[in-house]
């Protein structure tokens, strides 16, 4: 095993730096300030901030940091090079950059392929290896605790393990505290990645490694695992995968895969619970949408459609799940469609908190596989399948009566276009006719709904939509097309979704429109 094996393996979160370089991904630094919080509150050892000095966005982060950051768990790291091949290490503008970010911890990059210092670098392969032991000492004599990034080290090793080797043996003579072997252009495969580290073994007895892998072959939490098998003391890597190409190691599969797989103490029981919320939170931050079936932390990673498997998860939560979901913050779902069973149906509903017989739940699963034959899709709608479920226990909806609608739109000469709507509606008795305006003829009739039933509910101008789908599901029919609407929308708490089907796209729309409302209404009312 590598060096000090029996200390605890750390993570080394590059999210800030990293992760920030994949494409569409630009953070503020108030983004990165509330960043650093969340990681810190999950409970990773080291947070990279960022490159000080190479930009004003990421050198203004580390002057706020130090007023602004509590951090409870982690400590901050700053992100440089080494100095540059002509360069004098005590006047280097990045090296002086990263004294002044004032982190205790410093991560300087440095080559240690002999192809990068031939072609990238120019220089020869000694003054390389100045370049290392220098930045190295340079940082070390400043009171800087230095871990060293060996770019390209895996490849560099495979074609020419001596420079390699001696670049490795440069930054840790000088200072460096961690040595982190970089698979920069993420090609390595696990058994590669483990044939390296055992070579490595007799060679750096003293040494503190990491790891470092980009996923550009979709192995890069597998050599993670691999690395640590083979005794590595750090592993770093970005949380939901972020970084250029393809990404970074996932910290959100990496984590729970070392904690719970291979009893790793690498965060607390009470911060892995927070995974999910904090993988999701981060997402918004960063404001790409975090992929459903992601592992762990994927609103659909411990989902069940199939009859099957939901039937045997009734009678043992382990049957199809390999981890409880609470361990990660997440939960178990069920969805129900045409491939669900009884089983799917009576799940949904408790978790609605219906009542439901066999009978009923007969009923149900019947009339969902005759509607999704036609083209609704309930496992992502669950606000539909609740008045579904409702309306055949015999629910009558008292809250409003739709007597009539129509919409139209209005082209002006000018170009615009605005879309106005009409509804009329009973409410506790009263006959309403209200109309709205909007920019299309769906926005149209969500005005001229609330409208009619704001005074009755005022809590409806709380619900907002959030999302809006069309689907032409058999285009070869044209403009006569059948079309499938989901919908989804929010309260202050909590969102649902509802589908509506129909050869005119705005009976569809209507349907799920009014489905939506009625859910939210209901939502409102047992909160009052």
């Amino acid at each position: 095993m590598l060096g000090e094996n029996t200390m605890t393996l750390e993570i080394y979160d590059t999210t800030l730096r990293d992760g920030t370089q994949q494409e569409g991904i630009s953070l503020t630094v108030n983004d990165k300030l509330r960043v650093a919080r969340l990681l810190d509150n999950l409970g990773v050892d080291y947070i990279e901030g960022g490159w000080p000095g190479a930009n004003r966005k990421d050198t203004e982060f580390f002057k706020r940091a130090i007023s602004e950051l509590d951090l409870k768990n982690a400590k901050l790291s700053a992100f440089g090079s080494t100095r540059r091949p002509s360069g004098d290490v005590e006047t280097d503008p990045l090296l002086r950059s990263l004294l002044e970010a004032e982190t205790e911890i410093v991560t300087i990059v440095g080559k240690t392929w002999d192809f990068h210092v031939k072609e990238a670098l120019r220089t020869s392969e000694d003054i390389a290896l100045r370049m290392i032991s220098e930045s190295v000492e340079f940082l070390t004599r400043h009171g800087r605790r230095v871990f060293f990034d060996a770019e390209h080290f895996f490849d560099g090793y495979l074609g020419n393990a001596d420079f390699a080797l001696r670049a490795l043996k440069a930054a840790h003579e000088y200072g460096a505290k961690r040595l982190v072997l970089c698979d920069t252009n993420g090609g390595m495969l696990p058994t590669q990645v483990q044939a390296v580290l055992n070579r490595l073994q007799p060679q750096l007895p003293d040494a503190q490694l990491g790891v470092h892998f980009h996923n550009d072959s979709g192995c890069a939490v597998a050599s993670s695992i691999a690395s640590v098998d083979a005794g590595v003391r750090q592993v770093q890597g970005c949380v939901n995968g972020y970084g250029e190409r393809a990404g970074n190691a996932d910290l959100s599969v990496l984590l729970p895969d070392l904690a719970l797989k291979m009893d790793q103490p690498v965060i607390d029981e009470d911060q892995l619970e927070m995974l999910s919320p904090i993988a999701h939170h981060i997402a918004e931050v960063v404001n790409i949408a975090l992929d459903s079936q992601r592992p762990y932390v994927g609103s659909s990673a411990f989902t069940h459609k199939a009859g099957l498997h939901t039937s045997a998860l009734a009678r043992h939560r382990d049957a199809y799940e390999h981890e409880n979901p609470a361990a990660v913050g997440n939960r178990t779902r069920m969805v129900v469609s045409e491939l669900a069973g009884k089983a799917s149906v009576y799940s949904k509903a408790a978790e609605m908190g219906l009542d439901m017989d066999d009978d009923l739940a007969m009923m149900v699963l019947n009339e969902v596989k005759s509607l999704e034959h036609g083209g609704y899709q309930f496992e992502a709608a669950d606000g539909s399948f609740e008045m579904l479920v409702r309306t055949m226990s015999g629910w009558n909806n008292e809250l409003f009566k739709l007597e009539s609608f129509r919409v139209f739109s209005e082209h002006s000469p000018d170009g615009g276009v605005t879309a106005e709507a009409t509804v009329k509606l009973t409410v506790q008795g009263q006959r309403k006719i209200s109309t709205g305006e909007g920019a299309g003829p769906v926005n149209a009739l969500d005005v001229a709904f609330r409208k009619a039933l704001q005074d009755h509910y005022p809590h409806i101008m709380d619900l907002h939509l959030t999302d809006y789908r069309v689907r032409v599901l058999d285009s070869g029919d044209g403009t006569s097309a059948t079309t499938r609407v989901l919908l989804e929308m929010a309260n202050s708490t909590e969102s649902w979704s509802t589908v509506g089907v129909h050869e005119n796209v705005i009976e569809a729309s209507f349907k799920a429109l009014q489905e939506a409302l009625t859910i939210g209404l209901l939502r409102g009312m047992s909160q009052d």
